[in-house]
């Protein structure tokens, strides 16, 4: 699994494409929201700029990146080669979603660490460590389920908008309007109950044992997508 995830770390820094997903876009988005964070804290909370910052990374640098990573091996037929090797089929796909993932949360990390130091800690760090790791494995999970749907690197371009931008829209929608009305939707839609708890997590305010039932929405999005990446993903082309 390991010289796979070293193979894939050396080929993100020589695709531009999986580079400007992985880094140009969600650095560029987060160091905007956290250079404009006195604007964005009166329009809402410092809470509401590290659910945007996590959500731009999870759904940019992880979800698409892991999607047209998995799509472009897949044509190429390396994946169909990398079955005759002793590696199984989840040490494969580990190896080949490892780099993505840890640079992602690399990312994700030294923002928010960045956020703290400029505007304020968080309230409670460990549970924004929680939310941020459920986030990632979620989208991490939807991104290996959009996979089996995709055929070819640019076909994900088009196959990744939905859930990237619908997440990133969802995000926004919570954090400004809150929870106090249409509750149940907007827990339930991917990135929702995510965002509240990351919220809960920065801006305090709600105890602890109200906040961990938000994670049960994301938890059941991670069933589903896995449910689905089971089904759906292939390793050969379709002819």
């Amino acid at each position: 699994m390991l010289s796979i995830a070293l193979s894939e770390l050396t080929q993100i820094f020589r695709n531009r494409l999986v580079l400007l997903n992985s880094f140009i876009i969600p650095v560029a988005v987060c160091v905007f929201f956290v250079y404009k964070h006195e604007t964005f804290e009166e329009l809402r909370s410092l809470g509401y700029i590290a659910a945007v910052v996590m959500f731009t990374v999870a759904a940019f640098g992880l979800y698409a990146t892991t999607v047209t990573t998995l799509a472009s091996r897949r044509q190429t037929l390396f994946l169909k080669r990398l079955r005759s090797t002793p590696a199984g089929d989840a040490g494969i796909l580990s190896g080949l979603v490892l780099p993505v993932t840890v640079l992602a949360l690399v990312q994700v990390t030294a923002i928010l660490a960045v956020l703290a130091a400029v505007a304020g800690e968080p309230d409670n760090a460990l549970l924004l460590v929680v939310a941020v790791l459920s986030t990632v494995i979620m989208m991490l999970a939807l991104g290996l389920a959009t996979a089996g749907v995709t055929n070819s690197p640019e076909h994900a371009q088009v196959t990744t908008l939905p859930i990237s931008l619908g997440a990133i829209a969802v995000a926004n929608w919570v954090a400004i309007t809150g929870t106090q009305e249409l509750t149940l939707l907007k827990r339930l839609l991917p990135g929702g109950s995510a965002t509240e708890l990351v919220l809960n997590a920065w801006n305090g305010g709600v105890p602890v044992a109200e906040s961990l039932p938000l994670l049960l929405p994301t938890l059941a999005w991670i069933v589903v997508s896995a449910t689905l990446a089971a089904r759906l993903f292939r390793w050969e082309p379709r002819r």
